[in-house]
Parts: structure tokens; sequence; C-alpha cells
């Protein structure tokens, strides 16, 4: 064992005697599949500290706060895959999971028409640990609890807020992994999570605004942004929503923020670039090697950036993970895959495989999603548009896998002669992703990153963002 290796920050020498426990059983469980003749097999173990909070319009409507732990188990064999998951992690437990997803898997063996096959990787044996600027768990339940209630407090304070939700969570903990491979992963994970969902009224218009942030550096999320300021926004981003025009409805040209940019680059996009999707039919299946945007446009899923909710050295199959380069000056590159699409597309893995939890096998799943940085300063985006829209942050959406989207903008507001004019409200923009990503012309040099969750069956927390940047055109709804 790597004597330099930390265990929530303890020296590797010092691991408690349970986790030296821990790993023998596990390799005595895999050994154990090994006897059972499969092909592959593969355990993941985790063990978080979970915190939720809930409160909504002044009422603490839900707290939890405790341990989870158990087991995730897969084979592989004769091409068919078994799986099993266990909340107790003992070695007979272990034993008889193994046993039920090989069942499984020798029941489906004589039916798969395709054969699994797998990526195998080399023996190897790591520990990667977190360092926290402030642990979650040094921070009492009372304390979190205070904090949230003041947050949601302060929101209520203002005149046009009439309802209110804000969420809080936390998870803290260790994923070990081991697999037939002599591949043997203990990997911290620590995340801290927010969210916000206002409400107002104004005369006859109702409006209502969301806010997401997180870290991955522990309880530090009122150290990264001060409460009063993130008050502020929240709350101006409903009286503008509240007084605001309309826009009008046709195709304009528009600045795209760093939020928009993500979550267009993430549901617009992105999805279409997991690989279980794209071989589904999406709308890039058949343009990987192709121009498919401006050759300004270069679109990465990267875990190596720093701080964001999808940066993490190993995936849930125990595979190292790297950038996957989606799009480069607009030719698509390469799709995000797990061992299994890695072998079916002849490709690398990227470390894409994700699971929500011990009771979920993993997924292909996005990380940190963003559009690469250019040259131009945010002022220079604006220069050349006569009317067009400089749309800021957004309320929702939906992709589809024919490229079509929709996406909801909380924050906008006109472009008239080059400078930003009033807001207006409603506001939605929808299109087809390839066509839009034609249209870009200028990319920003800024940078930004958001935090949020997606959904895919599993939820996963994920980060994505870019830089401002400029479509010639783009379709809004509104006013006719």
């Amino acid at each position: 064992m790597n004597s330099k290796a930390t265990y929530l920050n303890l020296p590797a020498i010092d691991k408690p005697l349970w986790v030296k426990v821990l790993q023998d059983i596990l390799e005595k469980a895999i050994e154990y599949a090994r006897n059972l003749g499969v092909d592959f097999a593969d355990i993941r173990v985790e063990q978080v500290e979970r915190t939720i909070v809930t409160i909504q319009d002044g009422v603490l409507k839900d707290v939890r706060s405790g341990v989870e732990a158990g087991a995730a188990i897969r084979v592989l064999y004769r091409g068919a895959w078994g799986f099993s998951s266990v909340n107790r992690i003992e070695l007979n437990e272990l034993r008889k999971a193994i046993q039920t997803a090989y069942s499984a898997a020798r029941a489906l063996a004589p039916k798969v028409k395709k054969p699994v096959k797998i990526v195998e990787l080399s023996s190897k044996t790591d520990y990667v640990s977190v360092k926290f600027k402030r642990d979650p768990k040094d921070v009492s339940l009372e304390d979190k609890i205070k904090d949230y209630i003041e947050y949601e407090a302060r929101l209520r304070k203002h005149d046009y807020v009439k309802t209110t939700t804000v969420n809080y969570a936390d998870i803290v903990g260790v994923k070990r992994y081991i697999s037939t491979e002599n591949r043997y992963i203990e990997q911290e994970l620590g995340i801290t999570w927010m969210y916000t969902w206002i409400t107002g009224r104004l005369g006859d218009v109702v409006a209502s605004v969301r806010d997401e942030r997180g870290s991955i550096e522990g309880y530090v999320i009122w150290d990264k942004w001060d409460m009063n300021d993130v008050v502020k926004l929240v709350v101006g981003r409903l009286e503008k929503q509240l007084k605001a025009k309309p826009p009008k409805g046709g195709v304009f040209p528009a600045v795209l923020a760093p939020e928009i940019v993500g979550v267009f680059v993430h549901e617009a996009f992105g999805h279409l670039a997991e690989a279980d999707l794209t071989t589904s039919g999406s709308a890039i299946s058949d343009k990987i090697g192709k121009e498919i945007a401006s050759p300004l446009v270069t679109i990465v899923d990267d875990p190596t950036i720093p701080g964001g909710f999808g940066s993490f050295k190993y995936d849930d199959e125990g595979v190292e993970t790297r950038p996957a380069v989606l799009i480069e000056n607009g030719v698509i590159k390469e799709v995000m895959v797990d061992r299994q699409y890695a072998v079916l597309l002849g490709v690398k893995p990227t470390g894409n495989a994700r699971a929500e939890s011990y009771k979920v096998p993993p997924l292909i799943r996005m990380r940190n999603t963003v559009m690469k940085p250019r040259d131009y300063t945010k002022e220079e985006l604006f220069e050349d548009i006569d009317y067009g829209y400089y749309l800021v942050s957004f309320r929702g959406g939906q992709a589809n896998l024919d490229g079509t989207f929709q996406v909801g903008v909380q924050e906008a507001y006109e472009i008239v002669k080059g400078e930003i004019g009033e807001p207006v409200r409603n506001m939605s923009i929808s299109g087809n992703t390839l066509d839009t990503l034609r249209e870009v012309d200028a990319v920003g040099k800024d940078f930004e990153i958001g935090f949020g969750r997606c959904g895919k069956g599993q939820t996963a927390y994920v980060s994505d963002g870019g830089p401002h940047i400029r479509v010639r055109k783009i379709v809004v709804g509104g006013v006719a």
C-alpha cells in the first residue's frame, strides 16, 4: 500500500483497523467471483454521510442526516451483465449478492444477441483524498439549519416575494472499487449544494426565479458568495421579471452569458454526445469527424476543471478520467463512453460512468461540460448588434435527441445599437442545436462554471459553463 495515501486525511499507516479489514473482505469477495468463472466482476462500495434541509415559506419542512452504506456488484458472464446491490458490507452478504448477479447473467447469456465486451484495465491500487477548506462534518446540523433559515428569511423580507423554497444538501464520504483485474481504488468525495426557488406577483404578473450553486471544497457556500449578494441577485431577478416588458417574437442576434452557454452545451449538445444516446440515433450519430459547428466552437467534458462538481480522478467503473474533447474548432472529435461503449466504438475510455448510488449500476453521464473561451472581450460581443437580446440566466428547458431544444430564460435584456437596454420577461429560446452552433460568430475570453444536477433516470451532480458568446441568430419566443 502507498505510504503517502490518505483516508479522510489520515496517513495510510494510521488507517483504522476496520478499513483494512474492509479491504480484505472485498479482496475475498472478488476472489469468490473469480472462482465462479465469470469473465469480469467488480464491487463498488459507498459509505457517505448525507444531510438534507428544506425550508418552504418560513417553515422547516424536511431535515435528514445520517450515514448510508452499501455495495453494488456487477458480473459479466458470456457477454451478459448481472447486477445486485446490498446494504450490509459483510463477506457473506457480498457473496450472496455476487451469486445473485452471476445467476442473472447466466440466465441472460443465451438470449444476448450482441455479447457485451468491455475495456480491460491493468492492475492498480490508488487512494485519492480530498482536502476541505471546511469539512461539512465539522459543522453541526443546528448551524446548517440556522444558516439556511436565515437565508430564506432574508428572501421573504422583500415585498415582491410571495413563496420561497430553499434546499440544502451535503454528501461526504468515500467510494471503494475493486475488480477481478486486481484493481483497487479508494476515492473520497464531498459536495455541498444549495437550490433556491422563489415566486412573486405584481398586479396580474406572476414570475418565478431559480438559483443553484455549490462547492466541492466543503461548507464554504457562504464564503464563496456573500449571503446578502445572493439575496440581492435572486430578488433582483424576480423584480425585473415582474416589471419588465415581454420580448418581441422572432429571429434575432443574441449574446449568451456563461450560465446560458453552460445549460446549452449540457442540455442541447452534451446529451447527444453520451455514447449510449449517440448510438441510439441522436442528431450526431453519423457526424463524428465532421464539421458541425462554427470553427470558433470547442466543447469539452473535462473532469480536471478545478472546483467543478464533475471533477474526480476515477469514475464508478474504476476508470481513470480524462477530458473528452467533444467538439474541437467546429469538428466533432469524440463522444463520452464507459468501458462497454469504448469497445463498441473502438475508442479510449473517457471515465464517464457514474452511478447515483450503490443501489444502481453506472450510466454514461456528463461531468463538467464547457465551451472553451477565445479572445473577444465582453464589450466587443455587443458592438455589432443593432437590435437583439442579452441572455443571462435560465429557468428550465428541454432538449431532444433530434437536436431540437427549448430553454426558458429568467434574466434577459434588449440590446439596442450595441448597448444593453431594458429587461424583458417570459422569454424562451428554441431551435436546432447544430444550426445554433453554426451561428456562433464570436466567443469571449472570460470563463465561468455553474453547479447543478442532471437527471437521466439517475441524478448526478454536474457543472457546466463557458465564456460569453455571440450568435448571429436564434429563435426568441415572445409577442408578435
